[in-house]
């Protein structure tokens, strides 16, 4: 597997990033149609997350295979890493940039079916918090934090 390297978002980057969001949601859930939610996220990225959170994309070979979004709160809202580099040190190196951005603390909600995710959080240094609910789509999440 060929070297990445992370850098700021670039609006240019904006098509890249929500095909790769939408192709890793889909590989997660694979009985969800997530392209009819590609309208969505659009308006989500240009209107919650780009406006309000640093957006720190992975390139490969000038293509995007990951990215990761942290507010100034120390929320982390999305951590995507393209499926064919799931288990690769692609998702640590986004994590560690999120910790770097915010050295106090952060908060993440991850859906409680995916543990896959939610061993990777662990491995990461993240605690369970507590359960929650995505006011989106109602599913039981669970909230986990790291501190430093």
């Amino acid at each position: 597997m060929t070297a990445f390297h992370l850098r700021p978002y670039r609006d240019t980057d904006e098509e890249a990033a929500i095909e790769l969001w939408r192709r890793t949601w889909q590989q997660a859930y694979p009985a969800i149609d997530f392209a009819a939610r590609v309208a969505w996220w659009r308006e989500r990225w240009r209107n919650e997350l780009v406006p309000n959170a640093a957006v720190v994309v992975a390139e490969d070979n000038g293509a995007l295979v990951g990215f990761v979004t942290i507010d100034s709160a120390g929320y982390l809202d999305q951590l995507v890493a393209a499926p064919e580099r799931w288990g690769s040190k692609l998702a640590e190196a986004l994590v560690d940039e999120a910790k770097r951005r915010s050295p106090a603390g952060i908060t993440l909600l991850v859906n409680k079916d995916n543990a896959r995710a939610i061993r990777f959080y662990e491995r990461s240094g993240f605690v369970d918090a507590g359960d929650d609910v995505n006011p989106t789509s109602g599913r039981p999440v669970a909230k986990m934090q790291w501190r430093r």
